[in-house]
C-alpha cells in the first residue's frame, strides 16, 4: 500500500501564492457547502472531525500565505444563515465558534499565545477550565426575571432559528430558573442526545418504517429543528450548559465560579471537568477523556479550553469568528478503501475546473463517503490517482473527504493516467491555464451556462439575497427559457409574467399559489444589507465576512460603487507600480483596509473595469436598495466609533494584537497604512515611515499614553 503523508505539510511549504489561492479558494468553497449542509440541512457529508480536518488545512495555507487572509476564508465566519422555516433571532451577544487543536503542539501554541497576547512571562500562572466537547446542537436560552422567553440556535452566529416552542418540550430545560438569577440571563450550550437513546430511537424509527439517523449529533439537530413542537417532544433531546450571553449582571469572576452558578440554576453541566494549569495539564486531561471517551454515554468530539479568569477573557477578547481565551482540541479521524469509479468535471461559477472523484460509497467511521474533491491537474498528476484504482480515503486531513494515495498491487493491469479535458465540458469552449496558475478555466464566460448559473445560484443563496422557493432547478429552468439571465431579471419576472402567469405555471410546472410565493419573496428581498449584497455579486474573494469589512468602510453602497470604479481607473492607468500608495488614493485605501490587502483589491478592481459587470449592477441597483451600514450600538458612545486609526512602532502597555483588538471592540476601522482619509496614528518606539506619512499628510498622531486616555472609560 502506497500513500502521501496525510498531513502535506511540506507540500504547503512547496506551493507558489498563485498555487496557494487556488487551491484557498477550493478550500473555501468547500466549507461553505458543508456548513450548508450542517447548519441548515441536518445532512452533512462529513464528520466534525472531517470538517476541523478541512479548516485545520485552510487555516496552514494561511499562515504560510497570510496574504491570503481577506476574511473571505471560513476560518473568519460561523456557521450558516438560519432555515426560512422558522422565525429569526438576533443574538445580542454573538455565538461564535472556536479554533481548532490538533496536536499536541497546538496546545501549547494556544497556551503560549495566550501569554503572549496579555504581556505574560512565559512561566506566569495562567489558569484553564477543561471540559468534554459535546457533539450535538449549539442553543441559545434567553431568561427575564428568572423565566424562559425565547430559545435561538446559533444559525450564523449573528441571527438563528426561534425554536422556543419545540425547547420547552426538553426536559432538561428549565422554564424557571432556581434561585437568585438576574434579571436578564442567556444560558448557551449543546442540544444533544445520550447514545443509548439514539440507538433505541433508531430502533423505533426502523420500525415504523421511518428515516434512521446517522448519528445522535444528526438525530438532535433534525429533532430540535422539526416544525411540529410534537415530533421534537417525542425525542430523546438532552441539554448541557456551558456558557452565556448578554447577562445584566455578572455571574462570577471566573469561568469555574460561572459554570457552578448555571449549576445551581438548575441546568447540567458537561462533565468530567478540571481546572488545570499550563499546557502539561492540558494534555494530561485531554488524554485521560480520550481514555473514558468509549464509555461516556453522549459523544463527543473532543475537549475544550478556557481561560479561567473573566477577567483576562475580557482582555483577550475575539477575532473574526471564535474568541482568542479558547479552543477546542480534537480527536483524530479513521480511514477507509475504496474504488475510484471515476472523475468529473465540475464547472465553478468563475470558470474553474473541479476535478471530483465519484467513489463506490465507503463507511468512514460513520459515515458513508461518495466523493471527493482532487483540486485541480497538479492534483491528480502528484498523486497519480487514476479512474479504476483503489483508494485510501481519509476523513481528516487536507481536504475532506481526502483521497490520500492508492494501493500499488491492487491497480488494474490496463489502468491509465487520467486526461485532464481541454475543453469546457458545459459550453464546449477551450479550456486554458494561464501561466503562474494551477486552476485549468472556461475560457466561455457568460456563455457558458454552467458559470452564469452558478453567479445566479449564488447570488439567490442563503447568505446572499436569500430568495425562498428560488433553488438551482428553479435557476436552471429559468435560465434555460431566457426568463432570467442576471440579477436584475430576478426582480423584473413577476412584471414581465404578470399577464402570462397561468402561462408560466404551464411552461413550469410550478404551481399557481407556488409562482405567487416566489414572486412575494422575490419582493420581500428589493431591501437587504450592504455586506449581503456585495457578498451577492460573486466577485472573487468576496466572502462573507470580507463583503462586512466593505460595508463597514463605506458605509453605504453609493461610496462603496464610486470607491471602487475610482480605484480600478488608478489601477488601469498605474498597474506597474507596486506600492499602492503609488498607484492612487482610493485604490491605497482600499489596499490600507484592515485584512484586505492588495490580492482582494485587484480581484476587486478587476470586476469594476468590466463594463458588463458595471451594467449588470446598474441594473440591479434600479431594482434593490441596499441598506446604509450602521455600525453596532455597543460602540455608539466611544469617542473613536467610525474613525480609521494605525497602529505603528512597539506598545510598552499592551500587545498591538490586544490594541488593535480594543480599537475595534469600540467601533474603529483599523488600517494597515496611512492616508488622507486616517483619523489618527498612534505611535510607540521605533516607529518608522508610517509616522513620517501622518506627519507629511497632516494626521493626528498620538503617542500610546495619549490614545489610552483618549479611550480611556470605553
Amino acid at each position: 500500500m502506497t500513500a502521501p503523508s496525510p498531513l502535506r505539510l511540506t507540500e504547503i511549504e512547496e506551493l507558489t501564492l498563485d498555487e496557494a489561492r487556488e487551491e484557498h479558494a477550493a478550500l473555501v468553497a468547500e466549507i461553505h457547502h458543508h456548513r450548508e449542509l450542517y447548519y441548515s440541512k441536518d445532512a452533512p457529508a462529513l464528520s466534525d472531525a472531517d470538517y476541523d480536518r478541512l479548516e485545520q488545512r485552510l487555516a496552514r495555507l494561511e499562515a504560510r500565505f497570510p496574504e491570503l487572509v481577506t476574511t473571505d476564508s471560513p476560518t473568519q465566519t460561523v456557521g450558516a444563515a438560519p432555515s426560512s422555516g422558522f422565525g429569526k433571532v438576533k443574538h445580542k451577544v454573538a455565538m461564535l465558534s472556536l479554533a481548532n487543536a490538533f496536536e499536541d503542539e497546538d496546545v501549547a501554541d494556544f497556551v503560549g499565545r495566550v501569554r503572549r497576547f496579555l504581556n505574560l512571562s512565559e512561566d506566569a500562572a495562567v489558569a484553564f477550565v477543561a471540559e468534554p466537547k459535546i457533539d450535538g446542537l449549539s442553543l441559545s436560552l434567553r431568561y427575564e426575571k428568572g423565566q424562559l422567553v425565547q430559545a435561538a440556535t446559533r444559525g450564523d452566529g449573528a441571527e438563528g432559528e426561534d425554536v422556543t416552542a419545540n425547547v420547552r418540550t426538553i426536559k432538561d430545560i428549565p422554564h424557571t430558573l432556581k434561585g437568585n438569577a438576574p434579571d436578564i440571563v442567556e444560558v448557551r450550550g449543546e442540544v444533544y442526545m445520550n447514545r443509548a437513546e439514539f440507538l433505541e430511537l433508531n430502533r423505533v424509527q426502523a420500525e415504523k418504517g421511518d428515516k434512521v439517523f446517522a448519528n445522535p449529533r444528526n438525530a438532535a439537530a433534525g429533532s430540535l429543528r422539526q416544525l411540529d413542537s410534537k415530533i421534537t417532544a417525542s425525542r430523546p433531546l438532552r441539554f448541557f450548559a456551558y456558557a452565556w450571553g448578554e447577562v445584566s449582571a455578572p455571574l462570577g469572576r471566573t469561568q469555574w465560579e460561572s459554570r457552578q452558578k448555571l449549576e445551581s440554576f438548575g441546568f447540567t453541566l458537561s462533565t468530567p471537568s478540571r481546572l488545570c494549569d499550563g499546557a502539561d495539564a492540558l494534555l494530561d486531561y485531554y488524554r485521560e477523556i480520550g481514555i473514558q471517551r468509549p464509555t461516556l454515554p453522549f459523544d463527543i468530539d473532543g475537549v475544550v479550553y478556557k481561560v479561567n479568569d473573566l477577567a483576562l477573557q475580557e482582555r483577550l477578547g475575539f477575532i473574526s469568528r471564535s474568541p482568542r481565551w479558547a479552543t477546542a482540541h480534537k480527536y483524530p479521524a479513521e480511514q477507509a478503501m475504496t474504488r475510484l469509479n471515476t472523475i468529473s468535471i465540475q464547472v465553478g461559477r468563475t470558470g474553474a475546473l473541479t476535478p471530483v472523484a465519484e467513489l463506490e460509497p465507503v463507511n468512514v467511521g460513520g459515515v458513508v463517503v461518495s466523493r471527493a474533491t482532487l483540486h485541480n491537474k497538479d492534483e491528480i498528476e502528484r498523486k497519480d490517482i487514476r479512474v479504476g484504482d483503489m483508494v485510501i480515503v481519509q476523513r481528516a486531513g487536507d481536504v475532506i473527504p481526502q483521497i490520500v494515495g492508492y494501493v500499488a498491487d491492487k491497480r488494474p493491469a490496463d489502468s491509465h493516467p487520467y486526461a485532464f479535458p481541454d475543453h469546457c465540458p458545459e459550453c464546449g469552449s477551450i479550456a486554458t491555464r494561464e501561466e503562474g496558475e494551477v486552476v485549468t478555466r472556461c475560457t466561455g464566460g457568460l456563455i457558458c451556462p454552467a458559470q452564469a448559473v452558478e453567479r445566479l445560484r449564488h447570488f439567490v443563496s442563503r447568505n446572499a439575497f436569500d430568495i425562498e422557493g428560488l433553488g438551482i432547478e428553479r435557476i436552471q429552468l429559468f435560465f434555460e427559457q431566457g426568463r432570467i439571465r442576471q440579477p436584475a431579471d430576478i426582480f423584473t419576472l413577476e412584471a414581465r409574467e404578470e399577464q402570462r402567469i397561468d402561462r408560466l405555471v404551464t411552461m413550469t410546472g410550478f404551481g399557481k399559489k407556488s409562482v405567487e410565493k416566489l414572486f412575494q419573496a422575490i419582493e420581500a428581498r428589493r431591501t437587504i444589507a450592504l455586506d449581503r449584497f456585495i457578498f451577492a455579486l460573486g466577485i472573487r474573494q468576496i466572502g462573507e465576512a470580507t463583503a462586512k469589512l466593505l460595508a463597514r468602510a463605506y458605509r453605504t453602497v453609493e461610496t462603496w460603487q464610486a470607491r471602487m470604479v475610482q480605484a480600478a481607473s488608478e489601477r488601469a492607468d498605474k498597474r506597474e507600480e507596486k506600492k499602492p500608495e503609488l498607484v492612487g488614493e482610493a485604490y491605497a485605501e482600499l489596499c490600507g483596509i484592515e485584512q484586505i490587502g492588495v490580492s482582494v483589491a485587484d480581484d476587486l478592481t478587476d470586476f469594476f473595469r468590466e463594463q458588463h459587470n458595471l451594467d449588470a449592477l446598474a441594473a440591479l441597483l434600479e431594482q434593490v436598495k441596499p441598506e446604509e451600514y450602521v455600525p453596532p450600538a455597543t460602540a455608539s458612545a466611544s469617542p473613536v466609533t467610525g474613525k480609521t486609526v494605525v497602529f505603528t512602532g512597539t506598545l510598552v502597555t499592551m500587545g498591538r494584537s490586544e490594541a488593535k483588538a480594543k480599537a475595534e471592540a469600540l467601533g474603529a476601522k483599523v488600517a494597515g497604512s496611512v492616508s488622507g482619509k486616517t483619523d489618527y496614528v498612534i505611535v510607540g518606539a521605533d516607529a518608522g515611515s508610517k509616522a513620517a506619512k501622518a506627519q507629511e499628510l497632516g494626521v493626528t498622531i498620538l503617542s500610546e499614553e495619549e490614545w489610552a486616555a483618549l479611550i480611556a472609560g470605553h
